[in-house]
C-alpha cells in the first residue's frame, strides 16, 4: 500500500485520511486532466517556480552581484599575487655606478677639443652620529617628517606619482626617505613604470633588512646640494665652509632646502630666487617647531645665513666654468636632461661653440676692456663684461664671455639678467610698428621718413590725452622735429617713448617676446616706458633676438648644445622649429635704421669690424651698463659692460672706468664688438645685407616749414625748463652748460663713413669721451641726469638689494679684474 497521501477530488473541504489539510485551497487543488482515464488530476510533486524575467535594455549593462563579487576577487587575487612574485623576484641589487659618479666631457662644435671636464665628483661620506641632531631634523622636516614611524612607502603619494608618470601629465615627486635613497643608490633618476616598481619593493626589503638610522645615513651621504656636492658633509663645505658638526639649526634648514631644487635654490648663483629659498626655509623651520624639534623663540630668532661665494675646481677656472654652467642651465630649462641625473656623470656634450669664435672673443674683450683697467682707478674695480654671439642662419651659439674668471666671478654676465638693456631695446619698438601698420596720433603710417616731436621731457600723449609720462633726453637735448631714423641715430628718448605709445606698449612687448626675448623677463612691463629699456634681459637673450633681425625676421630658439650621449647612446634633443617672427619688410626695414646708427650714429665705433654692420648702443640707468648689440649678415653679437661691487654685489655706476668719464655703448662696447667681429669672420667672404626695406616717403620739417608737428596738435610739447636746452641737434652739448669747464669731445667720423658728418655731428647719445684731467673728474656727473639710451626711471638706488631680484656678487673678494 502506497504510503502518499489519497488525492482528493475538487471537494475543497475534504480532508485527507492523514489529517491535514492544504494551507491554500486553490492551490492544493489540483486542475482535473481531461485525458486522465478516471478524470483525475496528475501528480505532479511540487509545483515549479515562475521563471525570473530576462533583463534587458540598459540593465544588462550592469554585472550582477555575482560577476562584481567574482571581479573583486580575481582583482585582489592578482594584486596579491603580483605583490608576491614581485617581493620574490626582486631583489635589493649592489650600489648603482651613479652612487659613484664620473666626469662629465664638454666639446666644442668639432666633436673632439675638449672645453672642460667637471669630473671631480665632491663626495665624503660620514656617519650618522656626526651629523648633529638638529641638522638631521631639518632635512626630515624638509623631506619626510614622519619618517621615524611610517612604513618604508607612500602608498598614496607612489600611485600618483606612477599615475602621472603613465599619463604624461608630468614628473611628479612623492617619495619616502626610504626610496630616494634607494632611487639614489641602487636605482637612477629616470622617471619609468619600471623604475617604480623596482623601487616599491626593494624599499620595502631595505626597511626590513635595515634600521631607520641607517637609512637616514645612507640618505644624507648620497643626496645632491648643488655645486656638485654629494652628501650633506661635502654640502657643509660647499655652502659654508665648515664641517657639518659646526652647522647650526639655520644653516642645517638653507642645506634641506636645496634638496628640493639644488642649483635653482642657490641664492648666490640665482638670487632671482631668492623669495621662493625663503619660503621653502620657513617650511622647514616651520615644520621644525610643528614637531618640537625647535623652539618658537629659537625659531623667531633666526635670520636667514645667507651661503658663502661659491669655489669653484680650477678645472673650471677661466671661460670654461661660464660654459659648463650655461650649458647645464640649457639642458636642465629644456628638460633634456634633469640636474641630478647629469650630474651622476658620464655624459658627452657636443656644445655649439666654436673655438676660433670663441677665442677671438675672450681676446677682445682682454683688448678693449681688461687691458684698460687700472689698479689705480677706484671705479675700475667694479668693471665686469659680458658677451654672447649667434650664427643667425643656425641659432647656434658659437661664442660665450661670462666674465673674467669663473674661479673669481661666479655668476656668469652671459646668461644674467638683471641689468637694463637700455636703447638697445628701442630697435623692438620699430619693429613692432612697422610689422603692426601703426600710425602716429595723426594717423600717418611710421616710418623711418616719420617725423616726432624730439622735445626733452615732452609727455607722451595717448589717444585721449597726457599719459603723464615725460622721458628726458640725453643731457636734456632739445631735438625738435626729427626722423625716426634721426631719433635711432640719436637715441632720441622722447621720440620712442611716443612710439611705444603709438603702436601699443602690449604690441611692443610680443614683438619683444616674438623676436626672442623671454616673455619672463624682469621689468619688461607693457608701457611707453617699455621702449627705453627698462627690462633685464640677458646679454644671450638679446643676441638671440638681434639675430632675428638679421636673419630677415625669422626666429629660431638658439642652442647651446649640437649633441649629448653616455655610452655612446644619444639622448633625444627638443625640436627648434623656424618660425616667422615679423615681416621681412619689417625686419629688414628695421636693418636699414640700424645701418645707420653704425655709419653715423652713436654705434660708429663698429665700423671697425670692416664689415657692412648694423646695430644699437644702450645705457644702463645711472651708466650701471653700458650695450652694444649688433649684427653682419651672417653674425649676430652682443657686448655689455657692467658695474657691481666685487663685495657687496650692489650694481655701481661706471663713472670714471676705463678712464672714460662716463661709459656708454659707443665705446668699449662697441670696440670689442667690432674687434671680436673682425676676428671672428676673418677669411670668410664679406657679405652685404640683402634688405627689402620700405623707407617710407620724406617728410617737409615742420620747424622749418611752419608746419604743425604729428604729435604735438594733442598737446604734447613742454615748454623748455628754465635754463634748458632749445638748442638742435649739432649746436652743442648741454652738458657743457651744467659742468662748466668739464667738455666732451665728439668722436670723429669714420673715414669709412663720409657721410657721417654733416647729420652726425650732434651731441651724441653714446659717444664715447676720455676722461679729462684728473682735477676735472673729481666729482661725478650728476646723478639725476637720465640719458638717451638709459632707462628714466628712478626707481634703483646703491643700496644694497634684499629682496634677491639683484645679483649677488661673485668675486670672492677680488678688486677688479687683474690686467693680463
Amino acid at each position: 500500500m502506497s504510503d502518499e497521501p489519497p488525492q482528493h477530488g475538487g471537494d475543497p473541504g475534504q480532508q485527507g485520511s492523514q489529517g491535514w489539510a492544504p494551507r491554500d485551497t486553490s492551490a492544493a487543488a489540483p486542475t482535473p486532466d481531461p485525458d486522465h482515464p478516471d478524470g483525475a488530476s496528475a501528480a505532479k510533486g511540487r509545483t515549479k517556480r515562475p521563471k525570473r524575467p530576462k533583463r534587458t535594455g540598459w540593465r544588462r549593462a550592469i554585472p550582477t552581484w555575482r560577476m562584481a563579487l567574482g571581479g573583486v576577487l580575481l582583482l585582489a587575487l592578482l594584486v596579491v599575487g603580483g605583490f608576491i612574485a614581485g617581493y620574490q623576484l626582486i631583489d635589493i641589487p649592489a650600489a648603482n655606478a651613479a652612487a659613484t659618479a664620473q666626469a662629465n666631457v664638454y666639446v666644442y662644435a668639432d666633436g673632439k677639443t675638449v672645453i672642460a671636464r667637471d669630473g671631480e665628483i665632491n663626495r665624503e661620506k660620514i656617519p650618522l652620529d656626526r651629523i648633529p641632531t638638529p641638522i638631521q631634523h631639518a632635512v626630515l622636516a624638509a623631506e619626510d617628517r614622519d619618517f621615524y614611524s611610517e612604513d618604508a612607502i607612500d602608498i598614496k603619494a607612489t600611485l600618483r606619482a606612477g599615475w602621472n608618470t603613465v599619463t604624461g601629465k608630468g614628473r611628479q615627486g612623492g617619495s619616502t626617505i626610504t626610496q630616494q635613497y634607494v632611487k639614489n643608490y641602487y636605482l637612477g633618476q629616470e622617471q619609468t613604470v619600471v623604475r617604480k616598481a623596482k623601487e616599491f619593493f626593494i624599499s620595502i626589503k631595505l626597511d626590513r633588512e635595515q634600521s631607520k638610522d641607517e637609512i637616514l645615513e645612507g640618505y644624507l651621504n648620497t643626496s645632491y646640494f648643488g655645486r656638485n656636492a654629494y652628501g650633506i658633509q661635502a654640502a657643509s663645505h660647499a655652502y659654508y665652509g665648515k664641517d657639518v658638526e659646526d652647522l647650526d639649526a639655520g644653516e642645517g634648514a638653507y642645506l634641506a632646502s636645496l634638496l628640493n631644487a639644488p642649483s635653482s635654490y642657490d641664492v648666490v648663483a640665482h638670487p632671482e630666487n631668492k623669495k621662493a629659498v625663503l619660503a621653502r626655509w620657513d617650511y622647514v623651520l616651520d615644520g621644525m617647531v610643528k614637531h618640537h624639534w625647535l623652539s618658537a623663540a629659537d625659531r623667531d630668532a633666526m635670520t636667514f645665513p645667507v651661503p658663502d661665494k661659491a669655489k669653484p675646481a680650477n678645472a673650471l677656472s677661466g671661460q670654461r666654468g661660464y660654459i659648463v654652467q650655461a650649458v647645464e642651465h640649457y639642458l636642465v630649462a629644456n628638460r633634456i636632461i634633469d640636474e641630478k641625473t647629469l650630474a651622476t656623470g658620464g655624459y658627452r656634450i657636443t656644445t655649439t661653440l666654436q673655438k676660433s669664435k670663441q677665442d677671438a672673443l675672450v681676446e677682445a674683450v682682454k683688448e678693449n676692456v681688461l687691458s684698460k683697467t687700472s689698479d689705480d682707478r677706484e671705479a675700475d674695480r667694479n668693471v665686469r663684461a659680458g658677451g654672447a654671439s649667434i650664427d643667425p642662419a643656425t641659432g647656434h651659439v658659437v661664442a660665450l664671455y661670462g666674465g673674467v674668471d669663473y674661479t673669481k666671478q661666479y655668476v656668469n654676465n652671459a646668461t644674467r639678467r638683471d641689468y637694463q638693456v637700455g636703447s638697445t631695446f628701442k630697435p623692438f619698438v620699430l619693429a613692432a610698428a612697422l610689422a603692426n601698420g601703426s600710425t602716429t596720433q595723426k594717423h600717418k603710417a611710421i616710418t623711418p621718413n616719420t617725423r616726432y616731436d624730439g622735445t626733452n621731457e615732452r609727455t607722451v600723449q595717448s589717444a585721449t590725452g597726457s599719459t603723464g609720462y615725460s622721458p628726458a633726453n640725453e643731457d636734456d637735448v632739445d631735438y625738435g622735429s626729427i626722423t625716426v631714423r634721426e631719433a635711432t641715430d640719436k637715441s632720441v628718448n622722447a621720440v620712442y617713448a611716443q612710439m611705444a605709445q603709438d603702436v601699443g606698449p602690449d604690441e611692443v612687448k610680443d614683438t619683444a617676446i616674438a623676436l626672442g626675448i623671454p616673455q619672463d623677463t624682469p621689468d619688461l612691463t607693457a608701457s611707453p616706458s617699455i621702449a627705453l629699456g627698462p627690462a633685464t634681459a640677458s646679454v644671450l637673450d638679446m643676441a638671440s633676438a638681434y639675430a632675428t633681425l638679421a636673419d630677415h625676421g625669422k626666429q629660431r630658439p638658439h642652442t647651446l648644445v649640437a649633441k649629448i650621449s653616455k655610452n655612446a647612446t644619444a639622448l633625444p634633443l627638443p625640436a627648434r622649429n623656424t618660425r616667422r617672427a615679423i615681416s621681412r619688410e619689417a625686419a629688414d626695414t628695421t636693418t636699414s635704421v640700424l645701418r645707420s646708427v653704425v655709419d653715423g650714429g652713436t654705434g660708429t665705433a663698429a665700423q671697425g669690424a670692416g664689415r657692412p654692420a648694423a646695430g644699437k648702443t644702450g645705457t644702463a640707468e645711472e651708466d650701471r651698463a653700458a650695450w652694444f648689440a649688433g649684427y653682419t649678415p651672417d653674425l649676430a653679437t652682443v657686448i655689455a659692460v657692467m658695474g657691481q661691487d666685487p663685495e657687496s654685489g650692489v650694481q655701481k655706476p661706471l663713472y670714471g672706468a676705463l678712464g672714460l668719464a662716463r661709459m656708454n655703448g659707443g665705446g668699449a662696447p662697441a670696440e670689442t664688438w667690432a674687434a671680436y667681429t673682425r676676428a671672428a669672420l676673418e677669411g670668410s667672404e664679406v657679405q652685404d645685407f640683402d634688405l627689402e626695406a620700405d623707407e617710407g616717403p620724406e617728410e617737409p620739417d615742420p620747424d622749418e616749414s611752419g608746419e604743425g608737428e604729428d604729435t604735438e596738435e594733442a598737446g604734447g610739447t613742454k615748454a623748455p625748463r628754465d635754463g634748458g636746452s632749445t638748442k638742435k641737434p649739432g649746436t652743442g652739448d648741454a652738458r657743457e652748460r651744467r659742468d662748466g669747464d668739464r667738455t666732451r669731445a665728439p668722436e670723429a667720423p669714420s673715414e669709412a663713413s663720409p657721410a657721417a658728418g654733416a647729420l652726425h655731428t650732434a651731441t651724441r647719445a653714446d659717444a664715447p669721451s676720455r676722461a679729462p684731467a684728473a682735477d676735472e673728474t673729481a666729482g661725478h656727473p650728476a646723478s639725476g641726469r637720465r640719458d638717451g639710451d638709459s632707462p628714466a626711471r628712478a626707481d634703483r638706488t646703491d643700496a644694497p638689494d634684499t629682496t634677491g631680484t639683484r645679483e649677488s656678487e661673485d668675486g670672492q673678494g677680488l678688486r677688479g679684474p687683474t690686467r693680463p
